[in-house]
């Protein structure tokens, strides 16, 4: 009763606490008002320092100043006695001409307010920009002594105060010091930067006076009278044309210097202190308290975008030989092309947070299991709290919280990672209430999927750390993708084939698209001969009737094993290594060598392909998977839900890389990734990856039809190939099986066999055998001959054969008519 009581207290002491603290909470209206509020007070600062220097109205407002009481004084200032008393108060007798930069820390202040963007940048704005009024007003104080009104009395003042510990030097140096902490925090100026654009420019300028020493040459033999007139001309439009160069090289340096950064920082630490412990509480973090914890909790930055397809101008060098010369003016799609859906980025809302750290911690604690450290990490649409619990508890007894961990948070789906590969903490995911879409041009123009150096780089979403994740096609080799219908798959091939669209030359991939459904991948006709393969004498390059699939994926065995013994024939391993030494001109093209590009089979809907065709469409795939990795053809195959009877073991296990979008039951989990979770997903594109370590979570890149339709106009509306990729023709054998009619070479046994198959009405070679304890080889000769005589239908591969014969009466008449 004592325990209780105590608990009882300390929740009444805090509960007041927690609701003062909501009540200093703003809201939009507040936030707004507050906002335009500071952005027309910026406004009149700098009206008020503007008119304070001109004229030298500060002369004639000082006596002015200290008598503003007086209703009858006059005063110069544009902004009235209001803006007189302001410019005395900060400028004269404060920082001086640094004092503008206050008129630039209001208006971004109001601005951000008013429109509620993230402070996080702010702070780091605030902090610099006094930092450079401190420095530049001591730095007028310091050159300016005869004119106060420059540096202000602060700066006069803090000047003389370093002059009399350090003198004039010292205060020199501490200035300069100060210069150079701002430029290279602030500006990010490096030692590398300045020394390449002092480079560039005497190179340039070197180049541009060896132009002119070359003309003088040539000049040289002819007359006094023209060496004075090109003399005349070179110091008029030459040196102008010289000057104007080096300003546009100057420019173009600068910019391919300032290349984008990429800063990552959405952990959040919540660090709860559930014992009487001393708490050290960094005094310029500002959050709720609440139970004695502390958090810190920043934002996370949003990447940088490049607004230009690099894969425009980062050209490979192919050596000697080009590839891509027969499409040499082919331009990679714009990021223009792609919708920015996400406005603000990831928004954090500090009450869902403290409310489910609250929840986590009073679950956890109702079980006996206190919590040393509890930290979150906010995505897109999931937020991960790392916890770390006390010594002595054992990870399963968390494990197996799960389910009331999600009825105290009343979340859609709690997973939990105990523990987190590589971490000593347990991880536990959280759906966010309200969840940022992630853009296919975020992903797509980030510098982590620009400067990808892959062979088949892939950019399928973001992480929980909001980072871009990019993975290579080429080293998984193959890829599953399943889940549920209508959970993302579609989205999520449309994602990979935009990211090899934005990566790849024509030249250098090509896709064989499957497409069951008839529907989702026939987009792509547009870019038939840019990028599609296809076989010989075929309308369309996307497959959608289930019986060319077989014929397709026979054909791409062959081209399997031509590449293969096209290998052997330039003792290379792989085709990584042929296309470098046939680019080097180590192999000869009339032996048969050619540049070989990367082949992507995507097959949608893989078990309705099964459903049809089934063995016919299993061994080509099993080769495939098991061989082609090294030749460069690669497989993305996506279906509802990879049971034993769609992908066999044999197929399964050349799959390691996995994507399982959510599905319903753990048993589904397990078939997909052979560990549960995705039965924890949200949907709507959150998927998780594994390429047979880790799983990742990652929310996929939205991209929609019209987008893709944009994609495709692009590279369609420009030149392409005279035809798609032709694969190597590929002649079926004959359907029908060439049987013998003559009834005297029938099995003695045949007679007996057909009065089996009429009973069962089931025609299988394997009922044979177990009734007539037969060999497989005869009874499969025995279906062949009833198969011939018409008593069975043909092979419809996983599905028994048709009786055609309804009874043994039937059966008898049958042979009765034969014999006559």
């Amino acid at each position: 009763m004592a325990k209780t009581t105590k608990k009882e207290t300390t929740d009444k002491k805090n509960e007041p606490k927690a609701d003062t603290k909501r009540s200093w909470k703003l809201s939009k209206q507040q936030k707004f008002v507050l906002g335009c509020l500071l952005v027309l007070f910026s406004i009149a600062l700098l009206v008020a320092f503007i008119s304070f220097y001109v004229n030298g109205q500060w002369q004639t407002d000082q006596s002015a100043v200290s008598h503003l009481e007086d209703r009858t004084e006059v005063v110069q200032n544009w902004l009235g006695k209001f803006g007189a008393y302001l410019a005395d108060l900060i400028v004269y007798k404060g920082f001086g001409i640094a004092s503008f930069i206050f008129v630039r820390l209001f208006f971004l202040t109001g601005l951000f307010l008013a429109l509620e963007m993230s402070t996080k940048k702010l702070k780091g704005t605030w902090f610099w920009d006094l930092f450079a009024i401190i420095i530049v007003s001591v730095l007028f104080g310091f050159f300016a002594t005869s004119a106060p009104e420059l540096g202000g009395t602060i700066g006069y003042e803090l000047n003389l105060f370093l002059q009399d510990y350090i003198g004039k030097t010292g205060t020199l140096l501490t200035l300069l010091f100060g210069l150079i902490v701002y430029l290279i925090f602030k500006i990010k100026v490096s030692p590398e930067k300045i020394q390449s654009y002092f480079d560039s420019t005497k190179n340039e300028l070197k180049s541009e006076l060896d132009s002119i020493k070359k003309q003088q040459q040539h000049q040289e033999p002819e007359s006094a009278y023209n060496l004075e007139e090109f003399a005349i001309e070179e110091e008029d439009p030459e040196l102008d044309n010289i000057h104007l160069k080096k300003d546009d090289t100057k420019f173009e340096i600068n910019k391919e210097a300032l290349k984008p950064t990429i800063t990552n920082s959405s952990e959040i630490d919540l660090n709860p202190i559930l014992k009487p412990v001393e708490m050290n509480i960094n005094p310029a973090t500002e959050a709720p308290v609440h139970h004695n914890e502390e958090f810190v909790i920043e934002k996370a930055e949003e990447e940088d975008i490049i607004e230009e397809n690099l894969a425009s101008r980062l050209v490979a060098d192919f050596g000697l030989f080009d590839p891509t010369l027969d499409l040499s003016n082919y331009k990679f799609p714009t990021i223009e092309l792609l919708k920015e859906y996400s406005t603000g980025g990831i928004t954090i809302n500090q009450e869902e947070l403290e409310e489910n750290k609250n929840k986590i911690v009073d679950t956890l604690r109702n079980y006996k299991i206190e919590i040393a450290q509890i930290k979150a990490t906010v995505g897109p649409s999931v937020t991960l709290y790392e916890i770390v619990p006390e010594a002595g508890i054992r990870i399963s007894k968390i494990k197996s919280l799960e389910d009331d961990i999600a009825l105290s948070l009343s979340a859609l789906g709690i997973r939990i990672i105990a523990p987190i590969p590589g971490k000593g903490t347990i991880g536990i995911e959280v759906p966010n209430k309200t969840p940022t879409m992630v853009s296919m041009k975020s992903v797509i123009g980030s510098a982590k999927f620009q400067e990808a150096e892959m062979e088949l780089p892939i950019a399928l979403g973001k992480t929980i750390s909001n980072e871009t994740f990019v993975v290579d096609l080429a080293k998984m080799p193959h890829l599953l993708m399943a889940g549920a219908t209508g959970q993302g798959k579609s989205v999520g091939l449309n994602a990979v084939l935009t990211s090899l669209l934005y990566k790849k030359h024509p030249a250098e991939v090509k896709f064989v698209l499957v497409d069951p459904k008839k529907v989702e991948l026939t987009l792509f006709n547009k870019i038939e001969r840019h990028y599609l393969a296809k076989l010989p004498d075929t309308e369309d390059a996307i497959i959608t009737d289930n019986a060319k699939v077989v014929n397709t994926l026979n054909s791409l065995c062959t081209e399997m094993d031509n590449r293969y013994s096209l290998l052997k024939d330039a003792m290379v391993r792989n085709i990584k290594e042929y296309n470098e030494k046939f680019k080097s001109r180590k192999l000869n093209p009339e032996a048969g060598h050619r540049f070989l590009p990367y082949i992507v089979l995507v097959v949608d809907e893989f078990a309705d392909l099964i459903m049809t065709a089934g063995k016919e469409v299993e061994i080509p795939i099993a080769r495939l998977a098991q061989l082609a990795r090294a030749i460069g053809i690669h497989l993305i195959i996506a279906t509802q839900r990879p049971s034993v009877n769609v992908i066999t073991g044999l197929i399964k296990a050349n799959f390691p890389a996995r994507i399982a979008f959510r599905v319903t039951s753990k048993i589904d989990s397990r078939t997909i990734l052979d560990t549960q979770g995705a039965d924890q997903l949200i949907g709507r594109g959150d998927l998780l990856y594994s390429n047979g370590n880790d799983v990742i979570r990652v929310q996929c890149a939205f991209i929609d039809t019209p987008e893709v339709e944009k994609i495709t106009d692009f590279i369609g509306s420009q030149k392409a190939y005279a035809t798609a990729y032709l694969l190597p023709e590929f002649v079926g054998e004959e359907t029908g099986i060439n049987l013998d009619m003559d009834i005297s070479e029938r099995d003695t046994l045949f007679r007996e066999a057909a009065e089996i198959i009429v009973n069962a009405q089931q025609g299988s070679a394997s009922l044979l055998q177990r009734k007539l304890k037969l060999g497989y080889n005869r009874a499969g000769r025995l279906i062949d001959q009833l198969e011939a005589a018409g008593i069975v239908g043909p092979f419809e591969g996983s599905k028994a054969r048709n009786v055609n014969i309804l009874d043994l009466s039937a059966l008898d008449q049958f042979f009765n008519n034969e014999q006559n």
